[in-house]
């Protein structure tokens, strides 16, 4: 049993590419309503999975949540003050996006929630970008933009109205389109150049085996995994690694990757 427990955690090892090809930018916003003691409104920024920003409707101010990203007002001295006014302005429109998503429902009182991910991944390889804007009521779709066709899509009949509007609305349309496609890519390129070290790291992860006694199952402690390389998506590798959960869980280092521990009745599976 030892000899098998090594050789499938040397395997789910294997050697990492250098950097993950696929790389993203996504911003999740966050509306609520009839929950008591918290934020009615938050919003988080990533790149490649990784929280680069952070603003709820108590703080009223977008922060940084990496030390990397302090860089970037070097370059924009009114980042942050931009980016406060963009939170200030988001959270107006999620909240009336919240209210009209309630009438179409005939709803009134209760818990609501209305979501949005925006943003886009970048292909480092092929320059491909594709954009992503999918917006949800309740943990249901209600508004996603066909990145194909450039056209707002309604899987509820309660969002046809809205998304007939906004179709016909051209300049959105080849606004949204611009950013998602071009924006949205030069800034993710630019937040990856200042956190290369933490989000693009090249040094291989570690393995140890420790077995209690000579009859105990043999536990598998891997270390020194980065968020780029424990990203999967619906079971498809995106980027480099692969996931090496379920099991006891994946533990925070102080360096920003990744430890996960596999016992005895952990499940190991590649991403496909």
């Amino acid at each position: 049993m030892a000899k098998i427990t090594v050789f499938i955690c040397l395997l789910l090892l294997g050697i990492p590419d250098a950097a993950a090809v696929i790389h993203s930018l996504l911003y999740f916003y966050t509306a609520s309503s009839g929950i008591p003691n918290f934020p009615s409104y938050v919003s988080v920024g990533l790149v490649d999975d990784v929280q680069i920003s952070y603003c709820d409707s108590m703080i009223n101010k977008n922060i940084p949540k990496q030390d990397w990203m302090n860089k970037v007002s070097s370059e924009h001295p009114r980042y942050w003050e931009e980016e406060t006014q963009t939170c200030w302005i988001k959270q107006k429109t999620l909240k009336v996006n919240l209210e009209t998503a309630k009438q179409r429902f005939n709803q009134t009182g209760g818990v609501h929630v209305y979501q949005q991910m925006y943003g886009c991944e970048w292909d480092s390889e092929t320059g491909e970008v594709k954009g992503y804007d999918h917006q949800g009521y309740d943990g249901e779709d209600l508004i996603i933009l066909d990145s194909e066709t450039q056209s707002w899509i309604a899987p509820t009949p309660q969002a046809v109205i809205t998304t007939n509007k906004w179709n016909n609305d051209k300049d959105a349309v080849e606004h949204e389109k611009f950013y998602l496609t071009q924006t949205c890519a030069e800034w993710l390129q630019m937040y990856l150049g200042y956190g290369r070290s933490s989000l693009m790291r090249t040094d291989l992860p570690s393995v140890s085996f420790l077995p209690k006694t000579s009859s105990s199952p043999v536990s598998c402690h891997a270390r020194g995994f980065s968020q780029t390389e424990l990203r999967c998506s619906g079971g498809k590798i995106r980027g480099e690694g692969f996931m090496m959960v379920l099991g006891r869980g994946i533990l925070p280092n102080n360096d920003g990757t990744f430890s996960n521990e596999l016992g005895h009745r952990s499940v190991l599976f590649f991403c496909s």
